[in-house]
């Protein structure tokens, strides 16, 4: 990708945001040098660890990189012989401690069989150095200071250093308490010159200390003395601390070459949490910008849905569908100037590059893109002064440059293609260079303000015309792309709104052709149909979504009926079989009691009419016909026909054949339930007669309306959610679901513990309890109904 390209769709400050997100320096290196891909099997892998560090951010909340330090240069000085500084060796040690949590994080996702690719790959190439890490932090503390348990010498030393220090502060502290120290010390403290323990003495009373100046005050008022008496103190103190200097050094120098033995693994991980950080630093950035993972093809195919330009922002910025390489490879946006076409191009142009960098796209999940080998844009004014290039010699510039490269795998952007120059001239000039980057294959998106071009999509077969929505009523554009209807001025409508007479307005317009007229009627019709179309669309993508999630939620409701059903009844089996068991026992005891009186006392019970009611209490003792479980069978080979009665095997369920969808599935009313099922999943019951079936099957009719497995209270009024509650829980109850969710999200608390509060005293609540991490956590309620 050229530098000037990137620069222009200002791809530097999607890294600058990017930057931001990374948790070491190794990371912030990654992202700054990162650059678009033009290898396909490049992208699909840079798309793919990006979506799985989403994936896991998702699960887990945060990732283990803490301590992890670029030491790279700092193992490469020990593998050469360098001494590493205290610093610099914890530094290498947090490097180490981050690389084995890191492992041991992937490990255990792992093992809950959380489904990854890549980080288990980077895992697995980190060498755990458990042993250099220990030596490290047993050494040498988290501030770099060396620790006196690094060694028994040093030990010694610092022993001996302290009983010195201490001989040296009670002499001085002995000289402070004399009678004559208030008047010759300008003040009564210990303080350190050089290296060595002295006093701050008035300058007349020097003679009275002997001893070594170190320094004197600004004012030359108060010298710094060491005294005559303990110089040879402080003597034997320097010479305990070059000893310990000496053994400092030695640890040091024993541990930098450990670190050397070990550099290669050492790097090999740095290189490996590089990655890793920089996968996570991507997911980040997805996350703060609500990106998704396009789907990546080679087809030369783009479809984005609602893309946003990640630059502006969330609360401002308007989303687009932008579609080209299948029924079209060019889009011509026409209309005025402001109106938002610019952004729309590098809307475009910005998403290209970010997917094939690997990064996410400011768009809805089902986008798709495809890998160019290069992108070119001409966008703005880039006159040149210093060159004494005019705005329309800059653009033709740059033009020329493309069209020397532009090919079928190409993305082009012009950005008001033929400006600056003759209308008449530039028009055609503009409809040449479209039809040369045409007819190469290229995909391209240019806006004009020409209206000559608005005829070029209608010309030419995989060109379309396209317009920036604008507001009259508010003097303002929209910033909403509609493809498919060209872009108008608008300029007599916006003439009569800031108050330009009539009579002026109807005279402009009698100078435009009757053609003229025609286009702009045409286009106003245009944009009415695509708004009313698009409402419609929306309206039904809404409809079908939430019939769809009804249908899964039936599906799920009958499947939990029929296991709760098998479990009660053979939980009534086993308790009944209990209670029957005990009963024959004791029946058993009776008769062995009457044989025990018959011997006794010589009773007239003969013993066939012991043996008929033992018979008679075996016989009374009921027989359970197990619950069977659902089983594949072999389908019936028998004629299916419309209005048979039938057995959808996997749910235990008869219903009637509506009608049949394909050549093996069929379309099958169960209660208010209708769903497609395989003909192999059914089985045959009975034909209604002749008469019964040629009257339509009665449509089960239900509530007037549906109601939800959830109640989302989510911006509502206090008051408000609390009514809702009430009366979604009686919709509820009386819709027979045995589970609702309430969403009330987290904010300041006060509505969910009003919520809770609500619920633990409702009539028809049995139990209720905060979602867990996949439904929403305390931001949702799950309430179980009686």
């Amino acid at each position: 990708m050229q530098q000037k390209v990137l620069h222009v769709l200002e791809f530097e400050k999607v890294k600058e945001q990017l930057i931001k997100h990374a948790s070491s320096s190794l990371g912030k290196e990654k992202a700054k040098a990162l650059i678009p891909s033009s290898d396909y099997m490049d992208v699909v892998t840079l798309q793919e660890q990006t979506d799985e560090a989403a994936k896991v951010l998702r699960l887990k909340g945060n990732i283990p990189l803490g301590g992890l330090v670029d030491v790279r240069s700092t193992v490469k000085r020990a593998k050469i012989g360098g001494m590493l500084s205290s610093v610099e060796l914890i530094e290498v040690a947090g490097t180490l401690y981050a690389g084995r949590q890191m492992k041991r994080f992937v490990e255990k996702m792992v093992e809950e069989e959380i489904e990854l690719t890549h980080l288990p790959q980077l895992a697995e190439q980190i060498v755990i150095l458990h042993d250099l890490e220990r030596n490290i932090n047993q050494c040498i503390d988290d501030n770099g200071y060396v620790l006196d348990s690094a060694s028994v010498t040093l030990k010694g030393i610092r022993q001996q250093l302290r009983t010195n220090e201490a001989r040296v502060r009670d002499k001085l502290e002995s000289m402070i308490r004399s009678s004559s120290a208030s008047k010759m010390l300008s003040d009564a403290i210990i303080t350190i010159r050089n290296d060595r323990f002295v006093l701050p003495v008035k300058q007349e009373y020097r003679a009275s200390y002997g001893g070594i100046v170190h320094d004197q005050s600004s004012s030359g008022a108060t010298l710094f003395i060491e005294p005559q008496a303990i110089v040879e103190l402080n003597n034997v103190l320097q010479q305990a601390k070059v000893k310990e200097k000496v053994e400092i050094d030695r640890i040091l120098t024993l541990l930098s070459q450990e670190v050397a033995e070990q550099g290669d693994d050492i790097l090999q991980n740095v290189n490996c949490l590089a990655d890793m950080d920089f996968m996570f630093t991507k997911a980040k950035y997805a996350k703060q910008i609500k990106g998704t993972k396009p789907e990546v093809n080679q087809d030369g195919v783009i479809r984005m849905l609602k893309a946003r330009h990640p630059l502006l922002p969330l609360d401002e910025v308007v989303a687009n569908d932008i579609e080209l390489g299948t029924d079209f490879t060019t889009i011509v946006i026409t209309g005025p100037n402001t109106g938002g076409k610019t952004v729309a191009l590098k809307t475009l142009g910005l998403c290209i590059l970010m997917a094939q960098a690997g990064l996410q796209i400011p768009a809805l999940d089902g986008s798709e893109v495809t890998v160019f080998k290069a992108v070119y844009a001409d966008i703005g004014d880039e006159q040149s002064i210093e060159q004494s290039l005019s705005t329309f010699s800059s653009h033709m510039v740059n033009i020329v440059d493309i069209l020397k490269k532009a090919d079928d795998q190409s993305l082009v952007l012009f950005d008001e293609l033929g400006a600056g120059t003759d209308p008449q001239e530039g028009a055609a000039l503009a409809i040449s260079i479209l039809d040369e980057v045409y007819n190469r294959g290229a995909r391209v998106v240019a806006t004009t303000h020409y209206p000559e071009l608005k005829a070029y999509g209608y010309n030419r077969p995989g060109v379309i015309n396209a317009s920036v929505e604008f507001d009259v009523t508010t003097l303002s554009p929209t910033y909403k792309l509609l493809i498919g209807v060209p872009g108008r001025s608008n300029a007599f409508e916006i003439s009569k709104r800031l108050g330009l007479q009539e009579q002026i307005i109807n005279m402009a317009k009698a100078q435009m052709t009757d053609e003229s007229n025609e286009v702009d009627t045409m286009i106003a019709s245009l944009e009415t149909s695509k708004k009313s179309a698009e409402h419609e669309r929306v309206e039904a993508e809404r409809f079908r979504q939430e019939a769809e999630k009804l249908h899964k939620e039936l599906q799920k409701q009958i499947i939990e009926f029929n296991e709760q059903r098998d479990a009660l009844y053979e939980k009534a089996e086993r308790s009944a079989a209990e209670k029957l068991e005990e009963a024959n026992k004791e029946a058993e005891q009776i008769i062995r009691d009457l044989r025990k009186m018959r011997k006794e006392q010589h009773a007239q019970v003969k013993e066939h009419e012991l043996i008929d009611a033992k018979k008679r209490l075996e016989e009374a003792q009921p027989h359970f016909v197990k619950s069977k479980k659902v089983e594949k069978k072999e389908p019936v080979k028998q004629e299916f026909l419309p209005g048979d009665e039938v057995k959808v095997i996997s749910f235990d369920q008869k219903g009637h054949l509506v009608d049949k969808v394909s050549d093996n599935e069929w379309q099958v009313q169960m209660g208010i339930m209708k769903m497609k099922v395989k003909e192999a999943d059914l089985q045959y019951i009975k034909r209604p007669k002749q008469e019964v079936q040629a009257k339509p099957l009665a449509a089960v009719k239900g509530k007037d309306y549906h109601v939800s497995l959830e109640l989302d209270l989510r911006g509502e009024r206090y008051e408000n959610a609390l009514l809702r509650v009430e009366k979604y829980l009686d919709d509820a109850v009386l819709a027979g679901y045995p589970r609702v969710s309430i969403i009330h999200g987290k904010g300041t608390g006060a509505l969910r513990t009003g919520v809770k509060e609500l619920l633990k005293n409702h009539r028809s609540v049995k139990n209720t309890r905060f979602g867990e991490a996949g439904e929403g956590g305390t931001g949702v309620t799950i309430v179980e109904l009686k």
